[in-house]
C-alpha cells in the first residue's frame, strides 16, 4: 500500500507555487545567519545584567538593546544562564543571539507587560505586547542555540480556571503575552532557537515581508496542563514567508494564516491577505492542525505545504469558515506528507465568538484550487468536510493518496464543484 517514502520526496516537488508561478530564488537561500555577521557584540552580562534567575531584569535588558541601537546597531548576546524579563523591544539594526544553554525567560506576572496598541486575533487593539517585539524594522535576526521560555504555566492555569467560571470567556480575557511579535517589518530571520511554553501565541508576524523561520523547535504541552492558544506560527497579512526544517508541537495550530475578522473586515486597512507562503521539510508533533486558514482570515493565496512528517496531529489541513467574515482561500497545495492525524482535511463553519455586529445576513466565503497530493496517512477520518450554504468549494484535487482510516468515518464530497480524485487508495479498518 505504501507508494512513496520521505526519502525521495524532495526530488518530486516542483519549484512552483500552486498558481504555477515560479518560486523566487530568495526562498532557496536558507543559511542560518552566523553571529559574526550581526555586527558589534553586546553581551548582556558586560552591560549590567546579572546572573540571577529570580530577578526581573527588563529595564537592564532593554538598556542593552537601546545602547546597541544608539551606537549604530549590533547584536544583543545572551550567554549561558537564565534571565527573567518582561517585554523587550528591538529597534532598527539590533539583533538577538542566544548562546548554547542561554535561556531568556518571560515573567509570569502580567504587570511586567504594558498595555499598548498591538495586533491580536484579527484586530488592532490595545492589548499586551510579546516578550520579544520588533516593529518597523528591516533585517531583524533572532538566532542562536539557546531558548526563549515563555514560562506559561501560571497563565494556562488561570485561563482554564476562568473558562471554568465563565465558559464564554474569550482567548484574550485571561491577560497573557505572546512569545515573539514582529510587525510592519521586512527581511526577518528567526532561526536555530527553541521557543517554548508561550503564554499565548508563540510567534506572530503582522504586515511583514520576506520572513524566514529556519531550524526552529517550537513547543508547548497538551498535558498535564493544556497550553491554550499557543499557535506555533501565526502569519497575519504577510507576503513571502518561508518555514523550513522546523519542529512544531503545540496545543493549538502549528501554522495559522490570519488577516482580519468581522462583517466589514475586508474594508479595514489594518487587514489583508497572506501571499506566497512556503512551508516545507518540517516535522509536526501534537497540534490541532498542521496548517490552518483562519479563524481570523480574509484572503490566503499561493500557499505550498510540502515534504513533511506528521505525528499525532488532529488535522492536516483545516479551513475555518466564519459566518461573520467574507473569506477567500485560493491556490493551496499540500503534498508529500506522511504520518498520522485524526483527519486529512477539515472544513466546516467556524462559529466560536463570531459577531455579525448587527448585520442580518451571514458573509459567504469560498475555497478554490485546493490540492492534496502524495499523502501517506493513517487517520480516523479522511474527508471531514461539511456542506454549507455559507461557502462554496470548487476545483479541489485529491491525488495519489494512500490512506488507512476507520470504516465508520466516511463522508461524501459530492457537493465540491469540479472535484478531481486520482489514484486514491483507502484501506478501511475497524
Amino acid at each position: 500500500m505504501i507508494f512513496l517514502s520521505m526519502g525521495h520526496l524532495s526530488t518530486y516537488a516542483q519549484d512552483e507555487f500552486p498558481d504555477g508561478t515560479p518560486i523566487p530564488d530568495w526562498f532557496g537561500e536558507t543559511t542560518q545567519t552566523p553571529l559574526s555577521e550581526l555586527g558589534k557584540v553586546y553581551e548582556i552580562t558586560d552591560h549590567g545584567v546579572v546572573r540571577d534567575s529570580s530577578l526581573i531584569q527588563t529595564k537592564a535588558l532593554q538598556a542593552v538593546i537601546d545602547l546597541a541601537a544608539n551606537q549604530g546597531g549590533g547584536v544583543v548576546v545572551v550567554p549561558k544562564g537564565v534571565f527573567l524579563t518582561g517585554s523587550l523591544f528591538f529597534k532598527q539594526n539590533t539583533h538577538l543571539y542566544l548562546k548554547k544553554d542561554a535561556v531568556l525567560k518571560g515573567s509570569d506576572d502580567i504587570s511586567n507587560f504594558p498595555v499598548m496598541m498591538t495586533r491580536i486575533e484579527g484586530e488592532s487593539v490595545e492589548y499586551f505586547p510579546a516578550i520579544i517585539n520588533a516593529d518597523g524594522v528591516d533585517g531583524f535576526t533572532l538566532t542562536g542555540e539557546g531558548t526563549i521560555n515563555g514560562n506559561g504555566l501560571r497563565y494556562w492555569k488561570a485561563f482554564w480556571l476562568r473558562r471554568q467560571w465563565n465558559p464564554d470567556c474569550t482567548n484574550k480575557d485571561e491577560m497573557r503575552p505572546r512569545l515573539l511579535y514582529v510587525s510592519n517589518s521586512k527581511n526577518i530571520q528567526i532561526s536555530g532557537v527553541h521557543l517554548k511554553d508561550s503564554p499565548f501565541w508563540t510567534t506572530h508576524f503582522y504586515k511583514c515581508e520576506n520572513v524566514k523561520l529556519l531550524n526552529l523547535k517550537i513547543t508547548s504541552p497538551s498535558k498535564p496542563v493544556k497550553a491554550p492558544s499557543t499557535d506555533a506560527v501565526d502569519i497575519d497579512v504577510c507576503t513571502n514567508v518561508l518555514i523550513k526544517n522546523c519542529y512544531m508541537s503545540v496545543n493549538d495550530d502549528a501554522v495559522a494564516l490570519k488577516g482580519g475578522k468581522g462583517p466589514f473586515a475586508h474594508q479595514d486597512k489594518n487587514n489583508g491577505e497572506n501571499r506566497n507562503i512556503l512551508i516545507e521539510d518540517n516535522t509536526y508533533g501534537f497540534c490541532h492542525s498542521t496548517l490552518t486558514c483562519g479563524s481570523e482570515s480574509i484572503h490566503n493565496y499561493n500557499v505550498l505545504f510540502r515534504r513533511s512528517k506528521v505525528q499525532d496531529a488532529s488535522r492536516i489541513l483545516w479551513l475555518k469558515m466564519r459566518p461573520d467574515t467574507k473569506q477567500n482561500y485560493q491556490f493551496i497545495k499540500v503534498e508529500d506528507i506522511s504520518g498520522t492525524a485524526k483527519s486529512m482535511i477539515y472544513i466546516k463553519p467556524w462559529t466560536q465568538f463570531f459577531d455579525l455586529k448587527g448585520q442580518k445576513n451571514i458573509r459567504t466565503s469560498s475555497a478554490s484550487n485546493i490540492t492534496m497530493k502524495n499523502i501517506d496517512l493513517t487517520c480516523d477520518m479522511v474527508y471531514n468536510i461539511n456542506e454549507s450554504d455559507q461557502y462554496d468549494l470548487s476545483n479541489f484535487v485529491f491525488e495519489n493518496l494512500n490512506l488507512i482510516t476507520k470504516k465508520s468515518n466516511k463522508k461524501s464530497t459530492d457537493f465540491i464543484a469540479n472535484l478531481q480524485v486520482k489514484n486514491v487508495k483507502i484501506k478501511e479498518v475497524e
